[in-house]
């Protein structure tokens, strides 16, 4: 059976705002006297916090004190502000009509994420989320994604990993997983070259048939 993992911020959801302002909420706390703008802190949307925080506070921060200040403005409904990418839904529809196995792997805490997938109705398409401990456990994606298979038995050359950033890719491709970039999303389209991408995909839709030329799978 064909089994889909899909990151989530980026991804299925636009997260900018919620991301952003809590990061600059953050950055205010520990004495940053000039914030950065939100548009130039879209990079740090997927990857763990602590590595972003290290590059923008710099040698000796304490790092665990920015990411609960972080997590302070991000779960008092910063999270919820976010949308839902257009063409997700149609692309959930084709993709039951394949009977695909549908799993959500996100280096986001899963106990935020749940709430958030809950909260857009996104819940109701996949059949489990995979995401990171409070604590950074399984914020890299390639130990997530080897955790996600050994939990769903799903067989990697049958699976497909969709995001759209290198981290993304690269854990995919370490668990030997093909891979598709979402050029939608907040990565650069030479990042998702560079990172070895199997295919892109300009938008939601164009994922099913993308993913079953893939694969080798007759689309219908």
């Amino acid at each position: 059976m064909l089994t889909m993992f899909f990151d989530l911020d980026g991804t299925l959801i636009d997260p900018k705002e919620g991301i952003t302002t809590s990061i600059q909420h953050a950055l205010r706390e520990m004495g940053m006297e000039e914030i950065p703008s939100q548009n130039d802190l879209t990079w740090c949307i997927v990857p763990p916090l602590w590595n972003s925080f290290d590059a923008l506070l710099g040698p000796g921060a304490d790092l665990d004190r920015a990411v609960a200040k972080y997590r302070d403005h991000y779960i008092d409904d910063a999270m919820y502000l976010a949308d839902v990418y257009d063409g997700i839904g149609e692309m959930f529809d084709t993709l039951h009509q394949v009977d695909a196995q549908i799993f959500i792997a996100t280096s986001k805490p899963a106990v935020y994420a749940t709430e958030i997938i809950e909260h857009f109705g996104i819940h109701a398409h996949v059949e489990r989320l995979f995401g990171s401990e409070l604590d950074g456990t399984n914020s890299d994606k390639t130990e997530l994604l080897q955790f996600a298979l050994n939990e769903t038995g799903a067989d990697p050359a049958k699976s497909v990993m969709i995001g759209d950033r290198k981290f993304d890719i690269v854990g995919a491709r370490n668990n030997d997983i093909p891979s598709v970039g979402a050029l939608w999303g907040y990565g650069e389209p030479e990042e998702l070259r560079m990172s070895e991408a199997d295919a892109m995909a300009g938008a939601p839709e164009e994922v099913p048939e993308i993913v079953f030329d893939l694969l080798g799978l007759d689309f219908e």
